[in-house]
C-alpha cells in the first residue's frame, strides 16, 4: 500500500511544476519498491507518460569491497543482497536505495 503514498508523493511534487505531460523517475535497485511496481503505482494514478530508469545499487561492505551487490531477491519492501566477495551483507549502502523524481515534463 505504501507504493500509492510514493506515487502520490511524486505526483504533487511533479504537479508544482505545471501541467505535467511527463516524468522521469530514478528507482534504485534496493529502493522500497521495483521499478515496475512504481511504474505500475504511477499508472493508476496518472494519465501522464512515465520513464522509469533503473539504477544500479553501490555498496560498502567490511571485507574492502566497493561496487554492486549481488542480489538475491527484490520484491515489494524487501531486498535481499549480499557482497559479490565475501558473500555477506555488506555494511553500508553508498547509493541505489532511493527513488527520485528526476525530470519534469509540462505542456
Amino acid at each position: 500500500m505504501h507504493e500509492t503514498i510514493i506515487a502520490k508523493r511524486i505526483i504533487e511534487k511533479a504537479k508544482e511544476h505545471g501541467n505535467v505531460r511527463k516524468v522521469v523517475i530514478e528507482v534504485g535497485n534496493l529502493a522500497h519498491l521495483p521499478a515496475e511496481e512504481m511504474k505500475e503505482a504511477m499508472k493508476k494514478l496518472t494519465d501522464w507518460e512515465i520513464e522509469i530508469n533503473s539504477v544500479n545499487a553501490k555498496v560498502k561492505c567490511s571485507c574492502g569491497y566497493e561496487g554492486e551487490p549481488t542480489i538475491i531477491e527484490h520484491a515489494h519492501d524487501v531486498a535481499i543482497y549480499e557482497c559479490p566477495q565475501c558473500k555477506k551483507i555488506p555494511s553500508e549502502i553508498i547509493s541505489g536505495d532511493e527513488i527520485i523524481l528526476k525530470e519534469v515534463i509540462v505542456d
